[in-house]
């Protein structure tokens, strides 16, 4: 059932208004946890990244659980723009909440055409996926580019017919500012910090990288105090919203994401193990601005003392 609507939770990204701020990390979630946990009371609904082309993904393994968290070596596979408009697309919209697209291309010209193909559906906002390998420089990530991260949000922009557009930023960089900057200077209405942080494991027994690439993404619980420097980071830095994304699993980690300047916060690896996290989140939120003394969501964020 849909709880009743609150808006003290509401937040606004562009022109679009959610009811609350807690949604999916891209690649974490997919319409069918809806037989287990309730979708419809969620501020939003992020997809996994899709590509105009079909992509098969990274050989196996592709994901092993470490200390903290979990590496995870996907290589995002994608069903191809066809299957995604005629079947993926429409199972997220009967979850309820409105749909951010993620967007990902191996050329520029590839996030013209993945969003262009998209322009005449229903979705509510496009999320860009920049930690995508830029074939036209060499495979250099695009995200570690600002001149490429300012272009590939203005072509995404250009193509969105006025919906809001949320560029996430990878933290393989050396400054985050400098890129969150390039994305509000190709028009982006928000950015969501941050995608995973480059690890590896190795089996020491068959002397062997665990994952199938080599190299994975971390996420969970032991990249949380990072990425939450990272969003207070990019709080200073930019005007347009940030939208944390790394470790939250309660309602307390997302009123810290919220205190350094947040203004939504998506839930990922907490998923795989407790399906209902995001939905629980959501249930304490109006106890948490109570307990905080805080009258709206927006009263709490960039409530970061320092003195």
């Amino acid at each position: 059932m849909k709880p009743a609507a609150d808006e003290r939770l509401e937040v606004t990204i562009g022109n679009l208004t959610l009811a609350n701020p807690v949604m999916p990390a891209s690649g974490c979630f997919g319409p069918e946890l809806a037989p287990v946990t309730s979708i419809s009371g969620l501020g939003a609904v992020v997809t996994k990244t899709v590509f105009d082309s079909v992509r098969s993904g990274n050989p196996a393994h592709r994901l092993d659980e470490v200390r903290g968290g979990m590496l995870n070596s996907v290589g995002i596979p994608s069903p191809g723009m066809g299957v995604f408009r005629e079947q993926t697309l429409p199972a997220y919209q009967k979850l309820g909440p409105p749909v951010i697209v993620s967007v990902g291309g191996l050329a520029v010209r590839e996030y013209a055409d993945t969003t262009d193909a998209l322009a005449d559906t229903g979705v509510a906002a496009f999320e860009v996926n920049v930690s995508c390998p830029n074939l036209e420089h060499g495979g250099l990530e695009i995200g570690a580019d600002p001149a490429q991260v300012e272009k590939v949000t203005a072509v995404v922009r250009d193509r969105a017919r006025g919906r809001p557009v949320i560029v996430k930023l990878t933290p393989n960089v050396t400054s985050i500012a400098e890129i969150a900057r390039a994305a509000e200077a190709g028009g982006a209405h928000a950015v969501t910090v941050a995608n995973t942080f480059v690890g590896m494991s190795i089996d020491r027994h068959s002397r062997r990288p665990s994952l199938g690439n080599v190299v994975g993404g971390l996420s969970g619980p032991a990249i949380r105090p990072l990425v939450l420097r990272l969003v207070w980071q990019t709080v200073r830095a930019v005007s347009v919203p940030v939208i944390a994304c790394g470790g939250a699993g309660s309602v307390d980690h997302v009123a810290e994401y919220l205190i350094a300047g947040a203004s939504a916060v998506q839930i990922g690896t907490a998923t795989f193990t407790r399906p209902s996290t995001m939905t629980d989140i959501v249930a304490a939120l109006p106890h948490m601005l109570d307990e905080l003394g805080a009258r709206t969501l927006s009263d709490l964020s960039g409530s970061l003392s320092l003195t």
